[in-house]
């Protein structure tokens, strides 16, 4: 994706990290179920978890998540309650108190056709005095 669309999986500026958005969807499974959605959700947090590794952090360090919705795309079939409920239940698997800070919004498409749930987030990483 580097290249390709010229971003990076994360940045740091300053006493922060930014981990760019990951897209929670079926990726061409036939499952669109809450349960089945509930991996999927799982696949995209395991993938924040890598790049918050890569700068040498955790969950724990997370200040802000942004999590931008399609409640009524192809890659989801439920009602916008049931996928909230799921993706919150994942963020519990991975996230514990205190708990970061979370706006989520609503759209009508993502990159990938499928795409569920884009998450973004916004890490605390106070640089070590010398």
């Amino acid at each position: 994706a580097y290249d390709e669309y010229k971003y990076a999986p994360a940045r740091r500026v300053g006493d922060f990290v930014y981990i760019s958005g990951v897209i929670a969807g079926p990726n061409g499974a036939a499952d669109r179920g809450p349960e089945a959605f509930k991996t999927y959700a799982r696949r995209a947090f395991k993938a924040i978890e890598v790049s918050l590794k890569a700068s040498g952090l955790t969950f724990a360090d997370v200040a802000m998540i942004n999590t931008f919705h399609v409640w009524d795309g192809p890659g989801f079939k439920g009602t916008r309650d049931e996928q909230f409920a799921a993706l919150s239940a994942v963020k519990d698997e991975f996230m514990g108190p205190p708990h970061p800070a979370w706006t989520a919004v609503g759209t009508t498409g993502l990159l990938a056709d499928d795409g569920v749930v884009e998450l973004q987030v916004i890490a605390s990483a106070p640089r070590k005095a010398p």
